[in-house]
């Protein structure tokens, strides 16, 4: 039996992060990988990326992580408010003055998605990891859609289960014998229990468990250091499930 531990989308959220990690760790799981998004929201980017990079923690270019490494713009999503859209562009701006030039680098190194391959007796188990899709780390995929979508996905990828964040909602979806598996966020869930989420996947030679963890983590304590912070307090709002979520 082999286990592995995903998670994403921790922006910029420490405590969560920690907690995850600490979780992990109980369980005395040492394979871990991150699906991106480091920054932006949360008040210790930096302390973020120094922590996946001092652990060693394998992890791919989630579209924030690109955005600041790349120093790209903020394109408006009509899906936001138009309150939500002058915070993301202030939160963002938080960003890329605060990042420091050397986790910018190690930002922009990131791979753009990992292909894993583990064997359990005579069966080989393909993974592949991508912040949201294989060509875009900009797609919305969410449980509802159609078998189709994801089903295409696990052909082009050739894989037995693709591990996906992005949207900041967890799930996992059997189709027929392989997986599509949303990781949910680390540090800003948009489920309504706003808990730290990751997943972990058990292999065995005959199948693959799947299995969602959500933790609960100082979530008061982040949102005071928000609001202590040159981040919009929005973000602080959001996390105590003030603000209504956009999909």
């Amino acid at each position: 039996m082999i286990q592995i531990a995903v998670f994403s989308d921790i922006h910029g959220n420490l405590p969560a992060l920690e907690v995850v990690l600490q979780d992990i760790d109980q369980r005395g799981i040492t394979q871990k990988f991150c699906l991106g998004d480091l920054v932006d929201f949360a008040p210790w980017g930096n302390e973020v990326i120094d922590k996946i990079r001092k652990n060693h923690i394998p992890c791919i270019l989630g579209n924030h992580d690109e955005r600041i490494a790349f120093d790209l713009p903020v394109i408006p999503l009509s899906k936001h408010s138009e309150e939500e859209t002058i915070a993301r562009f202030e939160a963002i701006e938080h960003s890329r003055k605060s990042i420091t030039d050397e986790n910018k680098s190690f930002l922009a190194e990131l791979p753009f998605h990992i292909k894993l391959n583990y064997k359990t007796g005579g069966r080989h188990w393909n993974i592949q990891l991508v912040h949201s899709s294989l060509k875009s780390n900009e797609t919305y995929l969410y449980e509802y859609e159609a078998d189709e979508v994801f089903n295409e996905m696990l052909k082009d990828s050739d894989s037995d289960v693709i591990l996906m964040g992005h949207t900041h909602i967890s799930f996992k979806k059997k189709i027929g014998e392989k997986w599509a598996i949303n990781t949910g966020s680390v540090g800003r869930s948009k489920e309504e229990n706003r808990l730290a989420s990751y997943v972990i996947l058990t292999l065995n030679e005959k199948e693959v468990v799947p299995e969602i963890i959500q933790l609960e983590y100082p979530l008061e304590t982040v949102a005071k250091s928000i609001e202590a912070s040159g981040i919009p307090n929005y973000y602080a709002s959001f996390l105590r499930n003030e603000k209504a979520v956009n999909f």
